[in-house]
């Protein structure tokens, strides 16, 4: 689980509660697994880890597929469904374990249509789980029907704080990566500083656009932000405590648990419209959603929430009712419901009673 992202999050949170439930045993089966230490120096260069990480991978992934009844797979997009879910798919039907394929990439349209194989290969699963509405719309052009378990929020994590006269202090989460467009935060913060001079912004993440974000930081003579790079969960929620609005510039998404998040922690929700966030995100009820690419509406929304604290605090409340779609027993019950249509004849999985 050391990947930091929604995913991991997301698998760790189903192993840990799911262990608790008497009908069910839980293992789990990493995609970077350690190699032996005599080649674990291998494993921190980028490219040269791949093959042995894989091959182990792929030893221990059928090993631990025969040991199984039902083999729950979470999958991203691109190369990344090609090396992880797509072997986990392929050895478990050799073995003749139903495989539940629980995809959670925003980037969902663009593969399937440029990686028919992928189709194929989907078609192999017993069941397609997906945490959004949005994406089982999109598995439906493709001719695959898709069912939606959300992502939950771990409400005991978060704390709610009301914040009666909201503070200009930014957060942005997001890996750096293009189509989340970090960029068009950073000059809707640009416009934000021209009217609030004291406005800060907080960035938390990495990946490929560091070195331009902070590049770009520069050049809009941004003050007031601090790139303070990955940020483990557990820490999370002492980060949210510290802000007052979330701001989101993505061009492709699904669905962001850092919205569900920040809903739980009483923060005011400002993004772009892509993919899954409008099934999330009801403007001017929820927070506020502009177009794509479109810093300026970006930073006339988030100056328009600061400015407004009775907006603000409907646009919190109302974030924070939203959070009771999310809950882990709602979102346990339809894991329970997929594994139960998968099980062994006769096995039955009874959900402790809450």
């Amino acid at each position: 689980m050391d990947t930091i992202g929604g995913q991991s999050i997301q698998a760790d949170l189903i192993l840990r509660r799911l262990r608790d439930e008497p009908s069910l045993e839980m293992s789990f089966q990493p995609i970077n697994p350690r190699l032996p230490s005599v080649l674990r120096p291998i494993q921190r260069v980028k490219y040269a880890r791949t093959l042995p990480t894989f091959s182990l991978y792929c030893a221990q992934l059928f090993e631990a597929l025969r040991k199984c009844d039902i083999a729950h797979v979470f999958s991203a997009s691109y190369l990344s469904f090609l090396l992880a879910p797509t072997p986990a798919i392929h050895f478990a039907r050799y073995l003749g374990k139903p495989v539940i394929l629980n995809y959670h990439s925003g980037e969902a349209g663009d593969h399937l249509t440029h990686w028919p194989s992928a189709v194929q290969t989907l078609r192999l699963a017993d069941r397609i789980v997906v945490p959004s509405n949005y994406l089982v719309e999109i598995f439906e052009r493709f001719g695959l029907q898709a069912w939606a378990v959300f992502n939950a929020v771990d409400l005991s994590t978060f704390k709610f704080r009301a914040r009666s006269s909201p503070r200009p202090a930014f957060l942005v989460n997001r890996s750096f990566e293009a189509h989340y467009n970090v960029p068009c935060v950073l000059r809707a913060f640009a416009l934000i500083q021209r009217r609030l001079p004291l406005a800060s912004l907080t960035v938390v993440g990495d990946g490929p656009q560091r070195a331009t974000l902070q590049r770009l930081a520069g050049e809009l003579s941004l003050r007031n932000i601090c790139f303070v790079g990955r940020v483990q969960p557990e820490h999370m929620p002492a980060m949210y405590e510290e802000h007052d609005v979330w701001l989101n510039g993505s061009e492709v998404d699904n669905m962001p648990m850092s919205i569900l998040e920040a809903y739980a922690c009483g923060l005011a929700v400002v993004s772009t419209n892509p993919g899954g966030i409008p099934y999330i995100v009801e403007d001017g009820r929820t927070g506020r959603l502009v177009q794509c690419r479109d810093s300026e509406a970006l930073a006339e929304a988030a100056l328009e929430v600061i400015g407004n604290p009775a907006l603000f605090a409907e646009l919190t409340r109302n974030g924070l009712a939203q959070c009771a779609n999310y809950t882990w027993d709602l979102v346990k019950q339809g894991w329970i419901t997929t594994y139960s249509g998968l099980a062994p004849k006769g096995t039955s999985l009874y959900p402790r009673q809450t």
